[in-house]
C-alpha cells in the first residue's frame, strides 16, 4: 500500500472518529457528572456531530501538515450532493401532510389485514412500517423512507415506555430493512447510486438481481421482530381525532417530495425546491407542524463530515478489495461497511478496473447487507437516529447494543442474498 503522510494522518483521524461513535453514551454520562462543562460533553455525545467534528480536525491537520490552500482545495473538491439531498428530503418527508398521508395508507392496509387475519392494530401497523415503508424506499429514496418510518415508529412505539430489547430490536431491524429496501431500483440506495452509471446498472437489472431477495429478507425480518415484541406494543388510541388536511395541500407536498427525488442529482434545483417548499408552508401554517430543521441539519452535518473524512481512505480500502474473490468481497465489504459508509465503499470499488460481474454484485450485496450494523454504515441511518434518539436512555444510542440487535436481521439478509 502506497500512502502519503496526509493519508495516513487522515486514516488515524477517521479511526478515532469511528471509536468516538462507540463512546457517545460515555460523554452523556460525563455531562451529568460535570455540570460545569455539560454543554461540551452533550455536544460530543451527539452522534451526528462526530464526523463533522473530526472532519474539521482533518482540515486543520492538512493545513498544518501542508498549507491552508491545500486544505481548502481538498474541501472544495468534495461532493456534498448527498448530504444536501438527505437534508432536503428529511425536511419535506417529515412534514405533517406527508406523515399523515403515509399513516393513513398504512392504516387502511392494516385494516384490510386485520379483517383477514383478525390481528390487533398495533402489531399490524408495526409489521407494515418495518416492511412496506422500507420497500417504498426504492421509489421515494432510502432517506425519505427512513424519515417516514422513524416518525411512524416514534408515535407507535417509542413514545411509550419501552424495554431495552424493543428499543434496539426495532432500530436494528429498521436500519437493516431500509438498507436493502432501496435496492429494487437504481436510484434510491446510496451505495447503488454510486456505481449505477459507471457499471450501467438500470432498474430492471437491480430488480432482477436484488429485488426478490431483498423483499424476502425484509418480510422475514419484520415478521420476526413483530412476533418477538407484539405483546409489548400498545394499541393506538381508537378515537384520536386528527385535523383533516385538504387534499390540495397534501398533493402539493407530494409534488414537492417527488420533485426533490426527481432532481436528487442536481443540488441547485432541489435546494431551490426546498426553499420554495418552506415558503409555501408558511402560507398555510394551520396544516403544518414545526419542520425538523435541527434534525435534518445534524444529519447533513454528519454526512458532510463523512464525505470529507472518507475521501482519503482509498489508499487502504482499494488494495484490499482488489485482491479479494467475489465471496471474500461480499463478506469483506459487509465487515468494512460497519466502519465506513457503504456508499463510499462501493464508490471506491467502482474505481477498481477489470472487475467481473460477480465481483460487482458481491461488493454491492455486502455493502447493503451490512448497512444496519452501525449508525455510519448507511447514509439514512443518522436520519432515523436523529428522530428517535431522544427516546433512548440518556438520549444516547449504544453502538454495541445496536450492533447486537442488527446482527440477526443482517444474517437473514446474508442468507437471502447468498442462497436465493
Amino acid at each position: 500500500m502506497n500512502f502519503t503522510p496526509t493519508e495516513l494522518g487522515a486514516s488515524i483521524i477517521f479511526a478515532i472518529a469511528v471509536l468516538h461513535t462507540f463512546c457517545t453514551s460515555y460523554f452523556e454520562v460525563l455531562a451529568k457528572k460535570s455540570p460545569r462543562h455539560a454543554g461540551l460533553w452533550h455536544l460530543l455525545g451527539e452522534v451526528e456531530i462526530v464526523f463533522g467534528f473530526w472532519a474539521a480536525i482533518l482540515i486543520i491537520f492538512m493545513w498544518l501538515a501542508s498549507d491552508l490552500a491545500t486544505a481548502t482545495d481538498y474541501a472544495n473538491k468534495r461532493n456534498f450532493t448527498e448530504p444536501l439531498f438527505v437534508f432536503a428530503i428529511m425536511v419535506v418527508a417529515g412534514s405533517k401532510p406527508i406523515l399523515q398521508f403515509a399513516t393513513q395508507l398504512l392504516q387502511r392496509l392494516g385494516k384490510a389485514i386485520q379483517l383477514v387475519l383478525r390481528t390487533k392494530q398495533a402489531p399490524t401497523l408495526y409489521f407494515l412500517t418495518l416492511s412496506i415503508t422500507p420497500l417504498l424506499g426504492s421509489l421515494i429514496t432510502e432517506p425519505a423512507a427512513m424519515t417516514l418510518a422513524a416518525f411512524l415508529l416514534r408515535d407507535l412505539v417509542y413514545r411509550h415506555k419501552c424495554s431495552t430489547p424493543l428499543l434496539y430490536g426495532t432500530l436494528g431491524a429498521l436500519f437493516v430493512n431500509i438498507s436493502i429496501g432501496g435496492t429494487l431500483t437504481n436510484f434510491a440506495a446510496p451505495p447503488v447510486l454510486m456505481v449505477a452509471s459507471t457499471w450501467n446498472w438500470d432498474t430492471p437489472f437491480m430488480f432482477a438481481n436484488f429485488g426478490f431477495e431483498a423483499t424476502i429478507a425484509i418480510f422475514i425480518n419484520a415478521t420476526v421482530v413483530t412476533l418477538l415484541f407484539h405483546k409489548q406494543l400498545i394499541e393506538p388510541a381508537s378515537k384520536s381525532q386528527t385535523a383533516r388536511i385538504p387534499l390540495a395541500i397534501t398533493t402539493i407536498h407530494l409534488l414537492f417530495l417527488a420533485g426533490i427525488v426527481g432532481f436528487a442529482h442536481d443540488p441547485v434545483i432541489f435546494m431551490w425546491l426546498l426553499l420554495f417548499f418552506i415558503g409555501f408552508i408558511t402560507a398555510y401554517p394551520k396544516h403544518q407542524c414545526p419542520l425538523i430543521l435541527r434534525e435534518a441539519l445534524l444529519v447533513g452535518f454528519f454526512l458532510a463530515g463523512l464525505v470529507v473524512l472518507g475521501g482519503l481512505q482509498g489508499w487502504w480500502l482499494q488494495p484490499i478489495l482488489e485482491v479479494m474473490s467475489p465471496t471474500a468481497v461480499f463478506y469483506g465489504s459487509l465487515a468494512l461497511t460497519a466502519i465506513t459508509d457503504n456508499a463510499a465503499l462501493t464508490y471506491l470499488g467502482s474505481l477498481v478496473q477489470g472487475t467481473s460481474p460477480e465481483f460487482k454484485l458481491a461488493l454491492v450485496g455486502g455493502a447493503v447487507a451490512g448497512g444496519g450494523l452501525t449508525v455510519i454504515a448507511n447514509a439514512p441511518n443518522p436520519a432515523g437516529l436523529a428522530i428517535l434518539r431522544s427516546y433512548f436512555p440518556n438520549a444516547a444510542v449504544s453502538a454495541g447494543l445496536l450492533l447486537v440487535a442488527a446482527i440477526p436481521p443482517t444474517i437473514v439478509t446474508i442468507l437471502a442474498l447468498r442462497l436465493l
